[in-house]
């Protein structure tokens, strides 16, 4: 079966790709349509002719479409998560719990269709009512990665429909498969035709088409920095709104007074889970001199307790790297780390399960400093470097010493040390004593400095970016 693109609510078909399953290159999960620049002006062309209707469309039709969504999506989240395991490469159990995720993000913004509101003020001239009213923008373009192919399509394109914009997607090409059968929902939920648009392909041929194009009137992208650049400078050319997610390098700061099982376990989660394919997953561990040793002895021992291999076998901790261009990546990073002094403390090396696929064990190195490649440069892997510090202050200095500023974490037992983190971390998300991978799906997600630009991702503060603010004057 090909799994065609979505384009005015028809099925059109293009030239099969492929879609295969990391863990076992053997397996292909399914072939899906790569459209054309031709198909995704036609999906442009599509949601420009919808918006007038579907921006003026009533809240309970709205709230249906974004409910049914939401309530089939959890209650296929066993099916879905086997998908998303088998394309993407993460365990079964995480998959399972994006795609739940995915399903309450729909429900959440299903609610806050109901909840929309503006403002009555009196104007500082006598007989003059105000309003201040937010209306859709238009056609948002929406280009995501494969980290998260169903929770970072479901995040954007909820809001998007709840304040009646009309949207194109461009899933990333490595992982198409959860963003068409999140498509295929919310089309069979109802969505009319050109509200919703798939249109899987390349970033060169999809993604420069929204780009270039003038009818898109927002786009939001999350991925690399370097086409995250390109996004901005193209939006800005068409003087669109744009949102940008691209990324971090993400410290995690243990104390000699923290809880040295917390410290380890959040530390490893963060790190090497989701097989270090994480924006927020934390590759700088900043330790104080007086735990340094035993917390580097412990998460070792953590590490030799994870079991690599197939991301559907029951049992797995950590499933294979996206692909052989990733794996590749990751390889040379450890090489990098060895070649500029810092210890490889345990793993690294490519390992050889039942099923060919693309199995690496976590690397954990030791006796690395700030200013190495491995502790400046995002790997997106399961690659982490201990940092040795002196003490607090110094760990927090070397905490914001970096371009990126997304994602933190401390592992502490003072409530002075945590409380001054907490405000003084040059991130957007701080976690104490939590891995700082894992967000709820409820309050608002994204970063400062190099690893985001423009309003936050989810919950309320998603209508900072999805709308446009209108103020009204009426004379009484």
């Amino acid at each position: 079966m090909l799994h065609k693109n979505l384009i005015a609510g028809e099925w059109v078909s293009g030239d099969a790709s492929a879609n295969i399953n990391p863990s076992n290159t053997n397996d292909i999960v399914g072939d899906y349509a790569r459209a054309s620049t031709k198909d995704t002006k036609a999906a442009i062309a599509a949601a420009k002719a919808a918006f007038a209707v579907w921006s003026r469309s009533g809240i309970l039709e709205r709230h249906a479409i974004l409910k049914k969504t939401g309530d089939e999506v959890l209650a296929r989240k066993e099916e879905l998560g086997r998908l998303l395991a088998r394309e993407e490469g993460k365990t079964l159990p995480e998959a399972i719990g994006e795609v739940t995720r995915a399903g309450q993000i729909f429900d959440f913004f299903a609610g806050e269709v109901l909840r929309l509101s503006g403002e009555v003020l009196p104007s500082v001239r006598p007989n003059i009512g105000v309003e201040i009213t937010r209306e859709a923008v238009g056609v948002v373009g929406i280009i995501t990665p494969w980290n998260f192919p169903i929770a970072i399509p479901a995040w954007k394109i909820a809001p998007a429909l709840a304040y009646g914009n009309t949207v194109v997607l461009k899933p990333a090409d490595l992982v198409p498969g959860s963003a068409w059968a999140l498509v295929d929902i919310l089309h069979r939920a109802g969505a009319p035709a050109g509200v919703v648009n798939l249109v899987m392909g390349s970033g060169s041929v999809v993604g420069q088409t929204l780009l270039d194009s003038p009818d898109v009137q927002a786009l939001t992208f999350t991925g690399s920095i370097g086409t995250g650049k390109r996004v901005a400078l193209a939006s800005i050319e068409h003087n669109r709104k744009f949102q940008l997610e691209m990324g971090g390098k993400n410290p995690f700061v243990v104390l000699d007074d923290a809880d040295l099982s917390v410290a380890v376990e959040a530390a490893a989660n963060s790190s090497f889970f989701s097989t270090g394919q994480r924006c927020t997953a934390s590759s700088r561990l900043i330790v104080t001199e007086g735990i340094h040793d035993r917390f580097v002895a412990a998460l070792t021992e953590r590490l030799k307790s994870l079991v690599i291999d197939d991301a559907l076998k029951a049992g797995t901790h950590i499933g294979p790297v996206v692909d052989q261009t990733q794996l590749t990546q990751d390889a040379g990073y450890i090489d990098i780390g060895r070649a500029e002094g810092a210890r490889l403390a345990f793993g690294g090396e490519r390992l050889e399960r039942d099923t060919p696929g693309f199995y690496l064990a976590p690397a954990l190195f030791t006796e690395a400093t700030n200013d190495m490649r491995i502790a400046r440069e995002e790997i997106f892997g399961p690659v982490a470097a201990v940092i040795r510090v002196k003490d607090y202050d110094e760990a927090l200095a070397v905490a914001n010493d970096t371009s990126f500023g997304l994602s933190s974490g401390i592992a502490t037992t003072s409530l002075k040390h945590a409380t001054h983190f907490k405000r003084n971390s040059e991130a957007g998300m701080v976690m104490v004593n939590l891995p700082t991978a894992g967000v709820d799906f409820h309050v608002p997600f994204g970063g400062r400095k190099g690893s985001s630009y423009g309003p936050r991702e989810q919950g309320r503060y998603a209508a900072e970016f999805y709308t446009t603010v209108k103020t009204a004057y009426t004379l009484a």
